[in-house]
């Protein structure tokens, strides 16, 4: 008998992939947005106080996909309140209702950041490092994840979470599709001299390995960290970025040290570590506990994003 699936985070970037994996063609979607595409959805208020028992009788398995994102432009005083309200409170009370209905598996969809921000080179994140959130996105995903494990391991339901490090993919947003934009624009870039590794995930990799975890047994009360298992440099991201977009890589050697003091004083040091720091990710474990390997090369997927804006 196929187990009946319910979805939150329906609308946003993973979860329309989800939706049209085959996995998902009976899955109910819920949450504020209803999703691109045709399907059963429900309109609901994820929060610390809502009732979703009349959502949960029927259900065998819960994809927790929806969030709290990273916000820019961030306004309020007290954003790590901000942060756990959506991101650890409403999912603790969605888990709690689901658990106490029966639910079988709940998939947590987490984050690398709860381990830290950066690595050393070929030094990776494995999936038994300790929790090193350093903002109040990664610190709400982290409490989220602790909470879901204790739930876990005080009632019948399994809990299995995922940590991606960066996602990208058709429709992807953020600096991901900065780099897509500067690419195009063949703007040259001093960035030939960084040395990094830095890990991602195409989307198509990621929704293989939830569609894995769905029925899995030995996905069951554990942490898997994904990736595509190939870590690239930026200077070798950039290079592949073009390559599959048909434009030229203009990058140029400049001393790393000026290029660091110069993005200090204009106070962008994030940046400096996201475009010269290392970040890997470990993922042995993933694919030895589930037998599952990525499915899909950066090369193609970088390249299904530039057919997504028509290049």
């Amino acid at each position: 008998m196929k187990s009946k699936i319910l979805i939150t985070g329906g609308s946003g970037f993973l979860g329309t992939a989800l939706l049209k994996n085959p996995s998902f063609n009976d899955a109910l979607s819920v949450g504020r947005t209803p999703p691109n595409q045709e399907g059963k959805f429900l309109r609901i208020t994820l929060d610390a106080a809502s009732d979703y028992t009349h959502i949960l009788s029927d259900i065998d398995i819960i994809v927790h996909a929806a969030a709290r994102a990273h916000v820019m432009d961030e306004v309020s005083e007290d954003p790590l309140q901000e942060y756990r309200s959506i991101n650890t409170l409403a999912t603790l009370n969605l888990a709690k209702q689901a658990a106490k209905k029966g639910v079988k598996r709940f998939i947590f969809i987490s984050s690398i950041k709860v381990l830290g921000e950066n690595t050393e080179r070929d030094s990776p994140f494995t999936a038994d490092c300790p929790f090193n959130p350093q903002d109040p996105y990664s610190i709400s995903k982290a409490e989220a994840e602790i909470g879901l494990l204790k739930l876990a391991k005080n009632t019948n339901m399994q809990v299995v979470i995922i940590r991606p490090p960066l996602v990208y993919g058709k429709g992807v947003k953020g600096n991901f599709a900065k780099l897509l934009k500067l690419t195009s624009l063949s703007i040259p870039l001093p960035l030939a001299s960084i040395k990094n590794k830095r890990s991602m995930v195409s989307i198509e990799n990621l929704v293989s390995l939830v569609t894995t975890c769905l029925l899995h047994p030995n996905a069951a009360n554990e942490v898997f960290l994904v990736s595509d298992d190939c870590d690239l440099s930026t200077p070798e991201l950039l290079n592949l970025i073009a390559k599959t977009g048909g434009f030229r890589s203009i990058v140029f050697r400049f001393p790393k040290n000026l290029f660091r003091i110069f993005l200090r004083c204009v106070g962008k040091m994030g940046l400096y570590l996201r475009l010269c720091g290392s970040m890997q990710v470990d993922i042995t474990h993933t694919k030895n506990r589930l037998d599952w390997v990525p499915l899909f090369s950066p090369e193609d997927c970088i390249k299904n994003c530039w057919h997504e804006k028509g290049a």
